[in-house]
């Protein structure tokens, strides 16, 4: 493309990727969210973060995250371009020497809104060409107190669990039949059923919150329902894992599993609590509902 000069950003002019003109409809900014590096106490690396330039003007900009000691992005979850602008969208995606999962954060009920479904659309218009594919559609949702505390029915015990090993193999039976998309892009895959375990299992070692706080649940006749894991990501308290295992689901034990699992997490003190489910996974959805979790956010997940 003519005239486009694509580049990281360097600490010292980190300052470019406020100059891009537009409204912030989708994406992080929309939220409130700013940029900011590392150095100056933000979430983005300067190396990680490329801007495409017209006549000296940034015209797009895609910002790619990961936690403070990750050495690879975890994320492209900033990217937008100007008015007009699709095309150098593109080939700043295209052109950028980062490859990770491409998170577009939008409103609640964003389909509603004609102009910010029009950016949305704008966003995978551009993703696509560069040559991702949409993947998933998520729920976000946020528990703070004021919501109250879901009600524990009482029908499971919840034990911590020490052994890695026996996580591992839990997680196995419960993706071994999945709704989640992100476990069946895995299962798909050469590492199959072993590395969408393997993948859940690093993810709760990623996060900072206690080895403790993971949980397996029973049934009062020893039989074992599910796993629960109370988590923080860099982000703070959220619901980092439930899983209700193939034999035990049609009893409603997802519910039981997110109820203590917020349960936990405000004992710890949390003033909110993230969670996350598939939009197709609707007996997540159900419970997170029914435990008072409201969506705070929709979510698209191209790679």
């Amino acid at each position: 493309m003519t005239g486009l000069v694509i580049r990281a950003l360097t600490e010292s002019d980190a300052h470019l990727f406020h100059t891009l003109q537009g409204r912030d409809l989708v994406g992080r900014a929309a939220f409130g969210h700013r940029y900011a590096t590392v150095h100056n106490g933000g979430d983005y690396r300067p190396e990680w973060t490329w801007i495409a330039l017209r006549d000296g003007v940034v015209v797009a900009r895609a910002a790619w995250w990961a936690g403070p000691h990750d050495s690879e992005p975890m994320l492209l979850n900033w990217f937008d371009f100007a008015d007009g602008e699709e095309a150098a969208g593109a080939e700043l995606l295209r052109r950028a020497p980062l490859y990770a999962e491409y998170e577009l954060i939008l409103p609640a009920g964003w389909r509603e809104r004609p102009d910010v479904r029009a950016a949305a659309q704008g966003r995978i218009s551009a993703a696509r060409s560069a040559g991702m594919k949409p993947l998933v559609e998520r729920y976000r949702y946020e528990w703070t107190p004021e919501f109250g505390l879901p009600e524990r029915p009482g029908r499971l015990e919840f034990r911590p669990e020490p052994d890695d090993e026996v996580i591992l193999d839990v997680l196995r039976r419960v993706h071994s039949v999945t709704l989640d998309a992100h476990a069946r892009r895995a299962i798909e895959g050469p590492g199959g059923l072993e590395q969408a375990a393997r993948e859940d299992l690093d993810f709760f070692r990623w996060c900072p919150s206690p080895r403790a706080w993971w949980q397996l649940a029973y049934t009062p006749d020893g039989e074992l329902a599910g796993i629960q894991v109370p988590a923080h990501n860099p982000g703070g308290p959220c619901i980092g894992f439930i899983g209700v295992v193939p034999e035990q689901r049609g009893h409603g034990y997802g519910y039981d599993l997110l109820a203590e699992c917020t349960h936990f997490l405000a004992a710890e003190g949390a003033r909110f609590i993230a969670g996350a489910t598939d939009r197709g996974n609707v007996p997540m959805a159900a419970a997170f509902a029914r435990a008072g979790h409201r969506i705070s956010q929709e979510r698209i997940h191209l790679v």
